[in-house]
């Protein structure tokens, strides 16, 4: 936990910016690296549709949202990405279960 979810992207583009991402987004909310999840999805778009990367993870400050979002912009601009939408979805802790209990005591620092 987060989820991060590529969509419109190959594995290939994927390959280098993966590790980097998922890195960064560790340092930012300070949560370990192997906790992060990174799926891509494919996807039969039926409108013109842009590449995007949704961002599952608990409520966190503005600022903290705004860095993560910072950071995979420049990853995704250095690896000659740019025009790519990133979201959140924001998760709520007590409809989040494991083992069929709510995590009502997650600690969200």
């Amino acid at each position: 936990m987060p989820f991060i979810r590529f969509k419109g992207f190959t594995g290939p583009q994927l390959e280098e910016v993966v590790p980097q991402i998922t890195e960064q987004m560790a340092l930012i909310t300070h949560i370990p690296r192997e906790r992060m999840k990174a799926e891509r999805h494919d996807v039969q778009a039926l409108t013109p549709s842009p590449a995007s990367i949704e961002i599952l993870m608990f409520q966190r400050d503005q600022e903290i949202h705004n860095r993560i979002a910072s950071s995979v912009q420049a990853i995704l601009e250095e690896a000659y990405m740019p025009d790519v939408h990133i979201f959140f979805n924001i998760l709520s802790p007590t409809l989040y279960y494991k083992k069929g209990k709510p995590l009502t005591d997650y600690r969200l620092d």
